[in-house]
This record gives structure tokens, C-alpha cells and sequence, in this order.
């Protein structure tokens, strides 16, 4: 992977949280942009980062400027549980001062296909570009147990190619229907951040980071900005088997 990849470790998850959260008031105030474009990761993993930001630094950071988006969505009413706009909803959104004009949920109660379209759309509309493809200033990904990235897993891995900014994923255990930003677009993006903790994914962590020959089976392996950078942040416990 020829991408500049910078890796942190933390003691705690709590350290993973602020050291992000500090990095995002950074980026933002040392940008000259107008608008800031962040796409936040969905699943259980940004919980952490949302209540840190809403309890420590939320008057710190210029909302006005900063548009969110979503790398992934299960395909959901926005009300249901399993949403990841309403996890957001719930630690961040109603904590925080945003303009309403500023949020870009996917909506997953829409069908999937003419969603993932209009997704795909709005980010071809709202967001500069690079080549053919969009550009987010500041992509948050989160890895699952299996290596999956957004809602891009190991048996969809084609969808790294996928000519549209968006597409409809079927989670292969489940076969629930998502919608995920797709791989042209994740490694455009300026800066991808990965936020990992939890010794359960210690292996997968290992396996990309020794670049082991099973890494090539896991999408989060296939995460590679050509021109921005990379950073892990990852606690002790998913740092524990990298040699």
C-alpha cells in the first residue's frame, strides 16, 4: 500500500475518542474551505467519539462549515434502532448547534437501488472532485469483526470498483440491505480516519497492518487514499498482535 498510513496508539478508548475529536477541530481550523465534508461511520464504534464530542468539544468546533454525510446506512426508517442517523441522532445531532441544511442523511427507508442513486447524486452535486469521483475532506471508518469497512464486506469486495458513488450492499449473514459509499470514493477522500478498539479486532488489525497474505480478503485492506492520507487510531487491545 503506497498511501502515507500513520498508525496511533492510545491506552484507552476514551484517548482514541479525544485524540480525534482534537484532530477534527485542527483540520477544520487550520482549513480555509467554506464548507468542511466529513463522512461518519454508522455500527457501534462512533458512539464513543459522539459523546466525547458532545460533552467536551462541541462549542469548540464550527458546525456552520462542517456538512455530514454517512459511509453507510442500513436500509431502515430513520427511526428504528438498527439507524445509523439516528445513533447519530441520539449522541451527537441533539447535542450539538448544525444547520438542518448541513446533514445528508442516506435515507434507508427509500428503496434501495433509486436511493443509493440519489445518494450518489447529491454527493456528486454538493461535494468538490477529484478525477470523476467526489472528494470528502474527512472520511471515519470504523472495521468490523469479519474486516468489513462502511458496509463493504468480504464477499462484495467489487464493490471497490463500482462506478457509482453509491451502492446497495446485502450484509451476507443477515441479508439485510444497505447502502455504502463505494471504494472510488472512500480512497479519494483527503483523509481517512480508522477508529478501532476492542481486542476483538486485534486479529483483523494484525492481519492488514503485517500484511499478511489474508489481509487481501478483507475490504478494510483495500482502504488506500491515492491522494490523501490514512490514519489508524486504534486502542491497546486492537493494537495488541501487530509485530
Amino acid at each position: 500500500m503506497e498511501t502515507f498510513t500513520e498508525v496511533k496508539i492510545f491506552s484507552k478508548p476514551k484517548n482514541v475518542y479525544k485524540a480525534i475529536a482534537k484532530e477534527i477541530i485542527r483540520m477544520v481550523q487550520n482549513s480555509n474551505q467554506e464548507v468542511f465534508d466529513i463522512a461518519l461511520s454508522g455500527g457501534n464504534s462512533p458512539k464513543g467519539l459522539f459523546k466525547k464530542i458532545s460533552k467536551k468539544y462541541a462549542d469548540r468546533i464550527p458546525w456552520e462549515r462542517i456538512h455530514l454525510w454517512w459511509g453507510d446506512e442500513r436500509c431502515v426508517p430513520p427511526t428504528d434502532e438498527q439507524s445509523n442517523y439516528k445513533m447519530t441522532v441520539d449522541y451527537l445531532l441533539s447535542n450539538i448547534s448544525i444547520p438542518k441544511d448541513n446533514i445528508h442523511r442516506i435515507k434507508g427507508e427509500e428503496d434501495p437501488i433509486q436511493e443509493a442513486l440519489r445518494y450518489s447524486e447529491e454527493m456528486e452535486r454538493c461535494l468538490n472532485s477529484r478525477g470523476v469521483d467526489p472528494v470528502f475532506d474527512l472520511i471515519i471508518l470504523g472495521l468490523g469483526d469479519d474486516g468489513h469497512t462502511a458496509s463493504i464486506f468480504p464477499d462484495q469486495l467489487e464493490l471497490f470498483e463500482h462506478k457509482q458513488s453509491c451502492a446497495v450492499a446485502v450484509h451476507p449473514l443477515t441479508g439485510q440491505k444497505r447502502i455504502t459509499i463505494t471504494g472510488n470514493v472512500l480512497n479519494n477522500a483527503n483523509q481517512i480516519f480508522f477508529m478501532v478498539t476492542g481486542s476483538n479486532k486485534a486479529l483483523r488489525v494484525s492481519e492488514i497492518m503485517n500484511d499478511n497474505d489474508a489481509a487481501q480478503l478483507l475490504p478494510a485492506y483495500y482502504i488506500s487514499p491515492a491522494n490523501g492520507t490514512l490514519t489508524w487510531f486504534l486502542d491497546v487491545e486492537a493494537a495488541a498482535q501487530i509485530q
